[in-house]
Formats: C-alpha cells, sequence, structure tokens
C-alpha cells in the first residue's frame, strides 16, 4: 500500500474527533493527551485528599465586610444627619497625690503639676494634616488641624469662615472675607491660619419664600423657592478645635432672587446664604 499525504499545507484529520465535537477523549494510556490535564499514576497508597481551605470563606466575609460599609457610606450621603454637641477635648491630670496618700506628703514625691507645666489632652482621633485650604472645615465637624497655626490671642490671627446647608448638613461650604481684612489669608496660605468660624444652619429658622423665575439649561422656565434663614457663628481654634468664642447670630437674607441660584431639584428650593457683611462685621469684633 502506497503512503498518502494531505496536501501541501494541510493536516492529517484526527481520527478520534468528530467535526465539530469538541477536543478528543483523553487517552487510557501513557501520556495525556495535549491539552489535557494530567493525573498521578495510581502506585501504592492514594495521595491524601488536599486539605480543605478556608481562604475563600474569609475573602468572601472581608469582601462583604466592604459592600456593607460602602452601602453605609453611600446611605449617610442621602440622610440628614444631626450633628451632636460639639466633643470638647478631655483633660487629662499629668499627675496628682495617690487617694490613700491622706494630707502628708514626703519630699520629692508630689506629683503636681510643677510651674510652666502644660496639662495634656487626649488625642483626638478625627485630627488630620490639611492639605487644602477647604480642608479646615473639619474642624466644624469637631475635628483638629494638625498643621495649622497656633492661635495665641486674636491679635494678628488669621482666619476661614464656613457654613453648612439645611439640604447638607455636613457639608461645609467657605465663606470668603475683603482681601483688606487683617484676618485675612490666601488660599495657598491655610497653614498660617489659626481661627475656623463655622456658621450652622439654625433649625425653623425658614422665612417665607420668594417665588424667583429662572430658565434652566434646557431653556425650560422654573419656579425656584428662595428662602431666608438665620446661622450661628462660633469661633474654633484651629490647631485644637477648641472653642473659643461666639460670633452671635448671622441673618441670611432672601430679599432679592440673585442673578445665579443654585437649588434642589427634588424640592425646588434654594435657601440664601448667609450674610458676608454680618460674617465681616462678626469677625472685625472678635479679632480686634
Amino acid at each position: 500500500m502506497s503512503d498518502s499525504y494531505p496536501p501541501y499545507g494541510g493536516q492529517q484529520p484526527d481520527p478520534n474527533v468528530t467535526p465539530w465535537s469538541g477536543p478528543p477523549a483523553p487517552q487510557q494510556g501513557g501520556y495525556p493527551g495535549y491539552g489535557q490535564p494530567a493525573q498521578a499514576p495510581q502506585f501504592g497508597a492514594p495521595f491524601p485528599p488536599p486539605k480543605k481551605s478556608n481562604k475563600g470563606l474569609v475573602i468572601g466575609l472581608v469582601a462583604g465586610a466592604v459592600v456593607l460599609v460602602l452601602a453605609i457610606c453611600g446611605a449617610g450621603i442621602g440622610l440628614v444627619l444631626v450633628n451632636g454637641d460639639d466633643d470638647e477635648p478631655t483633660i487629662v491630670a499629668t499627675g496628682g497625690p495617690s487617694p490613700d496618700a491622706g494630707t502628708s506628703s514626703t519630699p520629692g514625691t508630689d506629683a503636681s503639676p510643677t510651674p510652666g507645666q502644660q496639662e495634656t489632652q487626649e488625642p483626638n482621633n478625627n485630627a488630620v494634616t490639611a492639605r487644602y485650604s477647604s480642608d479646615l472645615s473639619n474642624v466644624c465637624d469637631g475635628g483638629q488641624i494638625l498643621n495649622a497655626a497656633t492661635y495665641n490671642g486674636p491679635s494678628g490671627a488669621k482666619a476661614y469662615t464656613f457654613s453648612n446647608n439645611p439640604d447638607r448638613p455636613n457639608f461645609w461650604s467657605s465663606k470668603s472675607v475683603a482681601s483688606n481684612k487683617p484676618y485675612y489669608a490666601k488660599s495657598a496660605d491655610f497653614q498660617t491660619v489659626s481661627v475656623v468660624g463655622c456658621l450652622k444652619f439654625v433649625e425653623g429658622s425658614e422665612g417665607a419664600p420668594k417665588k424667583c423665575q429662572y430658565k434652566d439649561s434646557a431653556g425650560k422656565q422654573v419656579t425656584i423657592d428662595y428662602i431666608s434663614s438665620r446661622y450661628t457663628l462660633t469661633f474654633y481654634a484651629a490647631k485644637t478645635g477648641e472653642k473659643i468664642g461666639d460670633g452671635g447670630t448671622v441673618s441670611a437674607p432672601a430679599a432679592r432672587c440673585p442673578s445665579f441660584i443654585s437649588y434642589n431639584k427634588t424640592t425646588m428650593k434654594s435657601h440664601a446664604a448667609p450674610d458676608s457683611g454680618s460674617i465681616e462685621a462678626a469677625l472685625d469684633k472678635f479679632l480686634s
């Protein structure tokens, strides 16, 4: 019998493979077919089964925890959260006589603070190192700014002010002051700031809305309820988060419709911003 060869460039068909039936069945002996997983030969005692691993379970639990955290964070964005009282750092005495020491004392064992020795403060878990001027708004949420200037009194102090909003109580926007004020600081000079003024919206202080007509981005006529309200101004030391003064009440007037307005598309409402002139008057009085 003569040998037959496929045409030049062709390939001898595999007799074990039916057209379009997938890869050939594994061979019964010798080496495994190309592409098939090799099987260990059955000599002597069988190999012990591999130990079960909890790695997949741990990964699944960790992944589940991450999803849960993200879900909680996402829910917090849409909820109106009520701030608690400002957390004041707890003062911890540096030392003192033991309870059973009585009224007598032994020379050299008195643990009371020596002249010039300062009391220490508990570390604040919300303390941050600011990278931008907007980071100083963390003070309004009870935080501290580690790289802020130390407050040594009102004379020469630089200040920033921030205001929240009824729709977003935990979002603080910067309020600018005139550049000719002695307490003014540029955005790039945020590390020179030692005072942060926080303007907090007073719940239930809204006035009757003013109807303002605008055209939205699609050219459609819309009516916005422009609402006046009031804010309380409180001053804090940026580095320590300690409350250092009250700035009184600042009004947010809505007597005139602004040329540009930001509003809630669901409620079609917009709350007026605190009056900048009143903010500067409070800063002038406190930092004079």
